[in-house]
């Protein structure tokens, strides 16, 4: 009975490194696609340092999860207690830092309100000025999601104008509509667009948008990000088990 039971829990040991090793597949796929995605989100993500050093982190927990599940297999098959143990230590550890990270963002998230971003845009923005990486990384997120300011094109009221803008209370031209969203996307009536004609402007403020388009994702990265916690609590929990069963 006791070697059915050793044996039971070194293949559930197994099972649960093995998800663990697909969901650090997952995070290395999704941090490489964060950072050398050609649509705009690597300029976003190179001029926040916050979400930089956010996905070069999910780069390296996706990388360390994807190593400690590669061992934890082989250290539940071949039962080697000297890997047990270090796969516990280790995974004990990334427990512990994720747990950490989640509480942080959890304490911190005010930091991402419509009120903060407001400030932030009116206090920076520099409208076509693309070596202001600030400027630059507005202007892209505009573009890609079709979207103008925070809250709306009201946003740039009260913003300094650059000596270059002929309309003094222009909106900046990526709020004008194009025909494609991107860059090189031709303008569907720009000179119109700058001159107050609203059905040529791109209206919806981008807060609106991003959180519309990243609701079903948010919701799916918490629940995946709770299933990482608790296949890790019990490979955890089995790897102790499987190493004091081994003689």
């Amino acid at each position: 009975m006791e070697g059915d039971c050793l044996s039971c829990m070194k293949y559930l040991m197994f099972l649960f490194n093995f998800f663990i090793f697909l969901g650090g597949a997952c995070l290395l796929g999704l941090g490489i696609w964060v950072i050398v995605d050609p649509t705009g989100f690597r300029e976003i993500v190179a001029a926040n340092p916050l979400l930089f050093t956010g996905a070069y982190i999910m780069l390296a927990m996706g990388a360390m999860l994807f190593l400690l599940g590669f061992l934890g297999c082989c250290g539940a098959i071949r039962e080697n207690k000297c890997l047990l143990l270090f796969f516990f230590m280790f995974i004990l550890l990334i427990f512990l830092a994720e747990l950490s990270a989640a509480i942080l963002a959890f304490i911190f998230r005010e930091n991402l309100t419509r009120e903060f971003f407001t400030k932030e845009l009116k206090k920076h923005y520099q409208r076509n000025n693309d070596t202001d990486v600030f400027s630059s990384t507005w202007n892209s997120v505009m573009i890609t999601f079709a979207c103008c300011g925070v809250n709306g094109p009201e946003d740039f009221e009260d913003i300094r104008h650059l000596p270059y803008s002929s309309l003094e209370k222009a909106i900046p031209e990526v709020c004008c509509q194009r025909e494609l969203q991107s860059r090189e996307g031709m303008f569907v009536n720009k000179e119109a667009c700058l001159e107050g004609i609203e059905r040529f402007q791109n209206r919806q403020g981008c807060y609106t948008v991003i959180l519309n388009s990243f609701e079903t994702y948010v919701y799916l990265a918490g629940a995946l990000a709770i299933g990482v916690l608790a296949i890790e609590l019990f490979a955890m929990i089995f790897a102790m088990c499987l190493f004091r069963g081994i003689q």
